[in-house]
């Protein structure tokens, strides 16, 4: 697979991300070929592609006040919240903050369905979250906070129905395809493999050397890719968690996100700042074109028709969102300015 360069959106057209922050998390989501979430200062922003322009979202600068109710739910109102992460999913965005934020909006309609602070310790980032469906076919979110918890949201009542706790501050979590697995990474070289309904560990992955920041499966559901603050990514076949079967190493620094194709056809990994690297796993990961940039990358996404990666980055002088499209006629990625 080649990516092929195909436009570069400036900061002229008001989708420049400057995000000032120590570390960046994955503020980029891609919902088509032409429709891209990212984050422009205190907004999200929807891109289309086809419309040739960018429109506001949600401004969290704002007071956000939740325009439903919802029995049992600890909704609040919220106010000028920055933005640590986000997901987008079948209809519904979900955004963590700085402060232990957790915002939710169906992007169909107008204001915030649910907002509350989750966690109130000091450090109380949200540094993930993800949206999900249970094995029942009810949609989720699930947080990753620093405070060592992982908390389990129902979709429809935002009420929040587990949550596990851990002996460090969890950097991310991601659901298995069928569903019933929920990878737990975090302060701690080893990560977690846990029932996603009782939240009990069943594996536990040694082999990283540092913190991790980041994980993803492949669309089969047998392997988990971790990305870790000693620059690799690591792959994990779930029949054999004993050791890891593929060490994939990065440039210079942390594995901060790491995304499959929706056909599990390539992988892209990303650090911190710089360095894209897009893997073919059909040649067992052996095969990889390596994207090189200017600038602290906020977030990578492919389009989930596949022909699309979409990569954020966050620079003063050079924030943009880069598209790269995928070439057919060679199974490799083209970059073109």
């Amino acid at each position: 697979m080649r990516l092929r360069g195909t436009g570069m959106l400036s900061i002229d057209e008001c989708i420049n991300l400057l995000i000032f922050l120590f570390q960046l998390r994955n503020l980029l989501w891609s919902t088509s070929k032409h429709d891209v979430y990212l984050m422009q200062n205190y907004s999200v922003m929807h891109w289309s592609s086809l419309l040739g322009k960018g429109e506001e979202v949600l401004n969290v600068a704002r007071p956000l006040a939740p325009t439903m109710k919802y029995p049992g739910s600890a909704s609040q109102a919220l106010s000028r919240v920055q933005i640590s992460t986000m997901a987008v999913r079948d209809g519904l965005m979900a955004a963590g903050g700085f402060q232990g934020e957790l915002i939710c909006k169906y992007l169909n309609q107008p204001g915030v369905v649910f907002a509350t602070k989750i966690s109130n310790g000091e450090n109380a980032i949200t540094n993930a979250v993800d949206i999900s469906y249970s094995p029942t076919g009810s949609m989720r979110v699930i947080t990753a906070n620093n405070d060592q918890q992982v908390r389990i949201f129902d979709a429809k009542s935002f009420v929040c129905t587990n949550h596990y706790a851990f002996p460090w501050s969890v950097n991310n979590t991601s659901v298995s395809p069928d569903d019933k697995l929920l990878a737990i990474l975090g302060d701690s070289p080893e990560c977690l493999l846990a029932d996603a309904q009782s939240g009990k560990v069943v594996s536990n992955l040694k082999g990283h050397l540092d913190y991790s920041f980041s994980s993803a499966w492949h669309p089969d559901g047998r392997i988990l890719a971790t990305g870790n603050q000693d620059t690799t990514c690591r792959l994990w076949d779930i029949r054999n968690t004993s050791q890891s079967i593929a060490v994939l190493k990065g440039r210079m620094g942390a594995i901060r996100a790491i995304k499959f194709t929706s056909d599990g056809r390539f992988m892209a990994m990303a650090e911190p700042a710089d360095f894209v690297h897009i893997f073919d796993t059909q040649s067992d990961y052996g095969t990889c074109q390596e994207i090189d940039l200017f600038g602290e990358i906020a977030g990578i996404s492919f389009s989930p028709d596949t022909e699309a990666l979409f990569i954020g980055v966050a620079d003063r002088t050079y924030g943009s969102l880069l598209e790269f499209n995928r070439k057919h006629y060679h199974h490799y990625l083209d970059y073109v300015l």
